[in-house]
């Protein structure tokens, strides 16, 4: 029990820190104000909206929360108004999909898995 548990957790720190030697050396300079709490609260709410304990409603979330910023740039508002509009709009999406997709894009709660 105690060893798949320090299994689990060095793998996952493994796949965690390949992205960030890969960060670092595009970057080529890291310090703390590279990352953001914006950031940590999206990463945070691909987890929550994707389902915690599913791989694929997890890529799911990403997708949708990656493309749908990108597609409300192409909705015609005027310019003085636009950029708060997208938030607005973008906000209201996240509420919809936390409503609508409580246990997540994945369909796994916790008591099931």
């Amino acid at each position: 029990m105690y060893f798949s548990k320090v299994a689990s957790f060095t793998i996952g720190g493994m796949f965690a820190a390949i992205p960030g030697v890969l960060y670092a050396y595009y970057i080529s300079y890291i310090d703390p104000t590279s990352f953001t709490i914006e950031e940590s609260i999206f990463i945070l709410s691909i987890v929550i909206i994707g389902g915690m304990r599913s791989l694929w409603g997890s890529a799911i979330a990403a997708a949708v929360l990656i493309i749908l910023p990108e597609a409300l740039r192409f909705i015609g508002m005027p310019s003085n108004i636009a950029a708060n509009m997208r938030q607005i709009i973008y906000g209201l999406a996240l509420v919809v999909m936390m409503f609508r997709f409580s246990r997540g894009f994945g369909g796994v709660s916790r008591a099931e898995g």
